[in-house]
């Protein structure tokens, strides 16, 4: 099942994209789609109603914004350096455990909004990652194979990086994945049952046409069962928290000579049964 959200920032509503291609309103179910949504058997509900035929479409839906497809994420997890051709073309050890850093939920944004360049930003640069978000509480998991019973589902994530911020201004990276519109989240929350398995989904990335990043989650140094388990060692994991996975090569930083971002690029992400996002880049 395809969970999303449109309409206008801060008054989304929440709906359901059919297999035909058609959107369903979802306002009956619930007033959104969050971490309530999540904790309270909501994915279930969506799914017998939809099976019921008691959504009716939303008519123009198609013209509507499409918003981030999870609500206030209480947090965002991310993992560094989790693909091997990534760390060597930027000239990192290979981890022996993920490498973790926070991201201000306040980044995430819906998938085909524009994204502002920071004031002064010369480092501006893309990546396309697999995001899990969890459907249920998490805190000291006993094996990795527990984790698939807290993932409600994937989406496609953008972690927009400002590199010079990130590794030149501070001794951690927050600094430079934080950037309010940073975090593109989207078009929807596909459930977990409709993607299976989540280590055989290609990605990919193109800046204005041309592609910079392909690569496949199979290649994932940490996979996706052993980050939720690992994560969940060090902190509670809640219902709407979106993990981003990590990206595969292909970044400005580790391609010598191929510009940053900067005002007026398009951006351009595919995930295999996830969708696709849009984003153009404008001057803060």
């Amino acid at each position: 099942m395809k969970l999303l959200r449109i309409g206008p920032p801060g008054a989304e509503r929440p709906a359901v994209r059919t297999e035909d291609g058609r959107t369903l309103d979802l306002t009956s179910v619930t007033a959104d789609l969050d971490g309530p949504f999540l904790a309270g058997g909501g994915v279930d509900r969506a799914r017998a109603a939809v099976a019921a035929g008691a959504l009716p479409e939303l008519a123009g839906a198609g013209a509507e914004r499409v918003g981030p497809p999870v609500a206030r994420p209480g947090k965002v997890v991310c993992i560094g350096l989790n693909y091997r051709d990534h760390a060597e073309e930027t000239g990192a050890s290979i981890p022996t455990r993920p490498v973790v850093f926070m991201k201000d939920p306040a980044t995430v944004i819906g998938p085909y909004d524009e994204v502002r360049i920071p004031r002064g930003s010369v480092k501006t640069d893309w990546e396309v990652e697999l995001a899990v978000v969890i459907g249920a509480p998490a805190h000291y998991l006993a094996t990795p194979e527990d984790a698939a019973a807290v993932i409600a589902g994937y989406a496609i994530s953008h972690d927009v990086s400002e590199r010079e911020y990130q590794l030149e201004y501070s001794g951690q990276w927050d600094l430079g994945k934080s950037c309010p519109t940073f975090n593109p989240l989207g078009p929807w929350l596909v459930t977990a049952d409709e993607v299976g398995d989540p280590q055989s989904l290609g990605l990919r990335l193109s800046v204005n046409g041309q592609v910079r990043q392909q690569g496949s989650t199979k290649d994932m140094i940490f996979d996706v069962a052993h980050v939720v388990w690992y994560l969940s060692q060090y902190m509670a994991l809640n219902p709407g928290d979106v993990i981003n996975t990590g990206t595969p090569a292909g970044v400005a930083l580790g391609l010598p000579g191929t510009p940053y971002l900067r005002a007026g690029d398009t951006v351009e992400l595919t995930v295999d049964g996830l969708g696709s996002q849009r984003q153009t880049f404008t001057p803060a």
